[in-house]
């Protein structure tokens, strides 16, 4: 059996709550945010492709049309995108083979991009090749337990009928995040436990939050998975017919045409096959301009600063400027975001970030200003 790991970049999304830096042309997983070089999509790469072997694939047993050259690290990673946004991830992952850029014509969220991606997995390689899908905007502190966590999951999903989801365990009682309960111990992988899920859970109120951790039985959901492929596809035939049989029949010429449904929505809420495996490694979901915070605050700064800044009796402020020749300068303010990028200035505060969607419809809605979005 198959227990190498084909890891799949989902990197479709848009990054609204990132704007005005994150735009149509400019998503966010193509944003550095950390203060290094390298893009969000590029960082997600970089740990993924650690995880290919140099193995052959004949080795592997797979389908002739695989196994013309030496697998590496970029061999077996893939990566789904819209078509409006292809070419930058070309341009950012350059070493990527061309056949593994799966292109959606029109993004229908990812229970269509897991449905499409794991038929293609599957008729290259069979139905035994364990599968991980990882959004392509998200931090992770600790390589070498990210990866240890992986080995785990993929001897987890390799030797069981499992579709094995990443819990993170949780640091405070985030009202931003879905939740994983955890229900019986199935046994240890990697010296990991493992656990069925009991339920998966939406964002809760800040009461809720607090009861979920004081149980110590629930984790935030990462929206990372590990699976085979042909377990997945299986579990879609059950739960998501409506998705996986036009992809099966027309292929991805049906794709504007398939019901657009969160994987969790579609089937990770109804499986029975659901499996947790609750990690520690250091993680954010880098949801929207708070979470630059998290990543860069230091106690030696009563603010988070990526841009000239000249500030009078100002903190707990997120200052970023995407021209260095651009000051900002502030007198009074206290826990708001600034954010300057080229012809559009932001500030809000920051308990009120997650209503940048809102503010997007209304400018979408005014030809004034659709080159801002």
């Amino acid at each position: 059996m198959n227990t190498l790991l084909f890891p799949v970049i989902l990197a479709g999304g848009k990054g609204e709550r990132f704007w005005p830096l994150s735009r149509k042309d400019r998503p966010k997983q193509f944003l550095s945010l950390d203060g290094s070089s390298r893009s969000l999509l590029q960082a997600t790469a970089d740990r993924l492709i650690e995880l290919g072997g140099g193995e052959s694939s004949a080795v592997l047993g797979v389908s002739p049309m695989s196994d013309w050259r030496t697998r590496t690290g970029w061999d077996s990673l893939y990566v789904i995108t819209s078509s409006q946004i292809a070419e930058g991830v070309r341009q950012q992952l350059p070493d990527l083979p061309v056949e593994n850029l799966l292109i959606e014509s029109e993004g229908r969220d990812t229970a269509a991009a897991v449905a499409w991606t794991s038929l293609e997995i599957k008729q290259r390689y069979g139905e035994d090749a364990v599968i991980g899908f990882f959004p392509a905007d998200h931090w992770i502190a600790d390589q070498e337990a990210f990866a240890h966590t992986l080995s785990a999951a993929t001897q987890l999903a390799a030797s069981t009928a499992a579709i094995v989801t990443l819990g993170i365990k949780p640091t405070f009682p985030s009202t931003g995040y879905g939740y994983i309960e955890q229900g019986e111990k199935i046994g240890s992988f990697n010296e990991l436990p493992a656990y069925h899920v009991n339920r998966f859970t939406e964002k809760p109120n800040r009461e809720t939050a607090e009861t979920f951790l004081s149980t110590g039985r629930f984790s935030w959901n990462s929206g990372m998975f590990v699976f085979r492929a042909g377990v997945v596809l299986k579990e879609l035939h059950i739960h998501a017919p409506e998705i996986i049989e036009p992809l099966e029949q027309h292929g991805p010429d049906i794709y504007p045409q398939l019901p657009k449904k969160s994987i969790d929505y579609a089937l990770m809420e109804k499986t029975n096959l659901a499996y947790v495996l609750p990690v520690d490694f250091g993680w954010d979901d880098l949801g929207d301009w708070n979470a630059i915070e998290r990543l860069l605050k230091t106690e030696e700064s009563p603010n988070v600063e990526l841009a000239t800044h000249v500030g009078l009796d100002t903190q707990g402020a997120i200052i970023y400027a995407s021209n260095p020749e651009d000051v900002v300068v502030t007198i009074g303010l206290e826990d708001v975001v600034i954010v300057r990028d080229r012809n559009v200035t932001l500030i809000v505060k920051k308990e009120r970030t997650q209503e940048i969607k809102q503010i997007l419809k209304i400018l979408q809605s005014d030809s004034r200003f659709t080159d801002l979005l």
